[in-house]
């Protein structure tokens, strides 16, 4: 008997898919991956279950969520209802093609007061079409019986209670199993994350809300110029070699010239002169100048040839405004 196992990378997901390996059902794990997911390594959790992980893409399909979300958003622009329904209607697409005969996930009723309480999963599972064909171990004797419970494929009595918050009865079942060591629930979705999620609704009040734009919102420090200009200052070093490499053939680049240490800029969107000096302004005010009041930077735009420009220094409150 085979099953698709949605996973984290966290403990839940690890309980579920041992407590389903018990009873020997054959699972394939399979972890969907979006651009706001922060899950780069699933080496613990293959240790632990003894297997590799399936990763798919669908970034894509769900940017349409943020939009605007049947069951609207959580604490900030995560849209945890939909996103799981997403996912497991994925899941679902794939049940035919792997030969999978039901769904598994790590969901505890109660966990999270908006995705997992007992109406959101019943929600959940009825809208992704998967009514009787998902399986909950953790929560399992807590909830209706699955079709595979009713048919005797798979041991109700086997399976388990947890409920609510506590931590303490998946500590002592990974102890049971022999886990020692795990990765953080979740995989920690910048949706959730207030200062974040201000950048994506910006993309979306302005109409740029697509991969590449996303990518960028993850660096640097960002200011809204107009309504079709943006400037993203790198951090550190990281960042503005990372910027460089995101950067497209329209966007303009601003890489300080002779300064002790400053940052690599990159501007994205209409261009004008006025833009570009105030953009090369905020550049330069992140710079160290050793007590000089303007630098030079270099402005390139494309495959264009660099050019060196000089631009002052401005206090960092007279653009604090401009900052998403």
């Amino acid at each position: 008997m085979k099953a698709i196992a949605l996973v984290s990378g966290g403990l839940d997901s690890t309980l579920a898919i041992k407590v389903a390996k018990e009873q020997g059902i054959e699972v394939t794990p399979v972890y969907f991956r979006t651009s706001f997911c922060q899950r780069e390594s699933f080496s613990q959790l293959e240790k632990n279950i003894g297997q590799p992980v399936k990763v798919i893409d669908i970034s894509k399909e769900f940017l349409e969520l943020l939009i605007d979300p049947p069951h609207g958003f959580g604490s900030s622009m995560n849209p945890c209802i939909d996103c799981k329904i997403l996912m497991l209607r994925k899941a679902k697409e794939l049940m035919s093609v792997l030969g999978a005969s039901f769904v598994i996930t790590g969901e505890v009723l109660g966990q999270r007061p908006m995705s997992q309480n007992r109406q959101a999963l019943n929600n959940i599972e009825k809208k992704s079409g998967l009514t009787g064909l998902l399986l909950r171990p953790l929560s399992a004797k807590l909830m209706p019986e699955t079709l595979a419970e009713k048919e005797g494929r798979v041991d109700r009595s086997k399976l388990l209670n947890f409920s609510g918050r506590g931590r303490s009865p998946h500590i002592a079942l990974a102890k049971k199993f022999g886990i020692t060591e795990f990765a953080a629930p979740a995989g920690g979705c910048l949706l959730t994350e207030s200062l974040y999620a201000k950048r994506i609704k910006d993309l979306i009040a302005h109409h740029q809300l697509d991969l590449e734009n996303i990518e960028l919102t993850k660096l640097g420090r960002h200011f809204r110029l107009s309504p079709q200009a943006k400037l993203i200052v790198g951090r550190d070093e990281k960042e503005s070699i990372l910027l460089e490499k995101l950067a497209s053939k329209e966007d303009i680049v601003l890489t300080p010239n002779d300064v002790l240490a400053g940052p690599t800029a990159l501007f994205r969107g209409r261009p004008d002169v006025g833009l570009i000096e105030l953009a090369g302004k905020i550049t330069v005010s992140y710079c160290d100048l050793n007590g000089k009041k303007e630098a030079e930077l270099f402005v390139k735009n494309g495959s264009a040839e660099k050019k060196l420009r000089n631009f002052s220094c401005l206090e960092r409150k007279e653009f604090a405004a401009l900052r998403i």
